[in-house]
């Protein structure tokens, strides 16, 4: 899987989800730590310039942030992905996680439980900006008979909507990434403010997760190092074994819940075919772990260890669509305002037909059979 694009499901930042005390919600609790954390976080931020001329700013900062512009100016030159005041300032949040997200999922079921806010739609997560109130949603709905698991968030996208504020900043919480891995979550997030579609997350996570794969490339090819090409190498190699067994494991389970057994109800029969599923995961990521250097894998024990429903549901959200906007971007030339054109298209048709688009069926109306490389 992707892992660092799964840990970013919070794709609206929760402000956003706080227009719902305007419209009469009645959980104002949650719409104001919603509120009020996000402005901690604006509050924090300074103008990128600003870090580069205190002479109290570390070298290392220095130069991520100006890598940072570099890669901005990228995405808005080459990638044709919105030129705004997002990520041209920086904030220290002093914590691991911008938000921790909650997800939850049944017994039997890769089918995320969903919450429905103002102009997010309804989506598979719920965000807090304290470790501990999202615990205890997390606890809440294991009480109420859900598979649940809270994850950290190093990054979030207000869609534009704050642009007029300063827009979204630079977080400590993943400044320090390699630089392949930075440029990718900068192109993803900003994907999010060209073409966001209410309530289909799977849509947009896919959308965005294409967008920065085919930009990180052409980015580490024409603008990186070989140094930062071979880190990223390394990186990159990690995560791709990774998703491939925990997709292998999303089809296993996927298989069990689909299966005769789950059909007549026999869920003892069901049960021990998911803890067969689930061991043999643990199994062979423990496997595939020994064979990788000891340093920097503590996200990946994490994800394995807090590995259930609504973890495999989550990570659903950054893998299905993403083949087919890829095929989309060859067919349209690998031209990007053609290819944005198209999806915008495919955005206003209803959520089953834009989602069969993408898995193979009939292509969008309109779109060019063009061949050619830029």
């Amino acid at each position: 899987m992707r892992l660092r694009a799964m840990q970013r499901l919070a794709v609206v930042a929760p402000l956003l989800m706080a227009v719902g005390m305007l419209a009469g919600c009645a959980d104002l609790g949650y719409y104001w730590q919603s509120a009020s954390g996000h402005l901690g976080v604006m509050r924090a931020a300074r103008p990128v310039p600003q870090w580069l001329d205190d002479p109290a700013t570390p070298a290392a900062l220095r130069a991520k942030l100006e890598l940072t512009q570099r890669i901005r100016r990228f995405a808005v030159t080459e990638l044709q992905l919105p030129d705004n005041p997002s990520y041209t300032g920086y904030a220290d949040l002093h914590r691991n996680a911008a938000v921790w997200n909650v997800v939850a999922a049944p017994p039997y079921s890769l089918t995320l439980k969903t919450w429905c806010f103002p102009v997010a739609g309804c989506v598979g997560y719920r965000g807090y900006y304290d470790e501990a109130q999202a615990k205890a949603e997390a606890e809440a709905q294991r009480l109420a008979g859900l598979e649940a698991a809270v994850y950290p968030v190093p990054a979030y996208s207000t869609l534009g909507w704050l642009n007029w504020a300063g827009g979204d900043p630079l977080l400590s919480t993943f400044i320090g990434y390699p630089e392949g891995e930075l440029a990718r979550l900068i192109f993803h997030e900003l994907t999010h403010q060209l073409v966001y579609v209410a309530g289909d997350t799977l849509f947009n996570e896919s959308f965005a997760t294409a967008v920065e794969r085919i930009g990180g490339a052409r980015w580490l090819t024409t603008q990186a190092s070989d140094a930062a090409r071979s880190e990223y190498a390394q990186y990159d190699a990690r995560r791709q074994q990774f998703r491939a067994l925990t997709f292998a494991t999303r089809r296993r389970l996927q298989a069990v819940y689909s299966s005769p057994q789950a059909v007549a109800q026999d869920w003892p029969a069901v049960e021990a075919m998911k803890r067969e599923a689930m061991d043999a995961f643990r199994a062979d990521f423990a496997a595939l772990r020994s064979g990788w250097p000891p340093q920097r894998q503590a996200a990946y024990d994490a994800w394995a260890a807090r590995a259930n429903n609504a973890v495999f549901g989550a990570q659903a959200a950054y893998d299905d669509l993403v083949p087919g906007f890829e095929a989309l971007y060859e067919r349209e030339g690998r031209d990007w305002p053609r290819f944005y054109a198209v999806v915008k298209k495919l955005a206003a048709l209803p959520k089953a037909e834009r989602h069969a688009a993408l898995l193979g069926g009939a292509p969008p109306a309109n779109t060019a059979q063009r061949s050619g490389a830029q």
